[in-house]
């Protein structure tokens, strides 16, 4: 893609500032009385997520980086990378395993969003919940119905989270995978 200028600049963009992958989050050009024109941005580093402020030259030059959002499926553990499959190519990719957040919540044939940057995968973001079936718990007993009240589950992908007592083994329930809580019964 070739370079932009700072005039160019748009909420969203993904830039290589100095080796780091940042998107534009504010950008304000400014032309003060005195001096030459300015672009004052906030730019999100897309590894790190730290924000930071940096300012330009008004016509200053930049690389735009391409991005694609993809739907694809996740298929299988393979020793330290998962595989994934693009739905509309059968297009095979494996990324580390030690890259995906919550991927002990995934089950296989599960859709999850890549990001891919210059046409490699660069994040990996599991759906915001899932239903899974609950595999082994404690049982519930008569009369346990008070609230706020937990027991720890194991699930079909084998993650444990904690669920409430009305819950039993073969139940299917919805988990959060940012918070890694028990949201309802599915």
């Amino acid at each position: 893609m070739p370079p932009i200028t700072t005039n160019d600049l748009k909420n969203g963009y993904v830039l290589d500032v100095e080796g780091d992958l940042v998107t534009v989050v504010q950008f304000q050009h400014v032309k003060p009385g005195k001096g030459g024109a300015f672009v004052r941005t906030k730019l999100k580093n897309m590894s790190s997520g730290n924000v930071v402020d940096r300012t330009f030259r008004a016509g200053e030059r930049l690389e735009r980086v391409t991005t694609e959002q993809r739907t694809m499926q996740f298929l299988y553990l393979d020793g330290e990378d998962v595989v994934l499959m693009d739905k509309s190519t059968y297009e095979q990719v494996s990324v580390p395993a030690s890259e995906i957040d919550a991927l002990d919540l995934i089950a296989p044939s599960s859709d999850v969003s890549v990001l891919f940057v210059r046409e490699a995968p660069f994040r990996v973001e599991p759906p915001t919940t899932v239903e899974l079936t609950v595999t082994r718990t404690d049982p519930g007993v008569k009369g346990d119905t008070v609230s706020n009240v937990t027991k720890s589950a194991e699930l079909e992908t084998g993650a444990a989270v904690q669920v409430p007592l009305f819950v039993n083994e073969g139940d299917r329930v919805k988990v959060d995978t940012r918070t890694r809580e028990y949201i309802s019964r599915a």
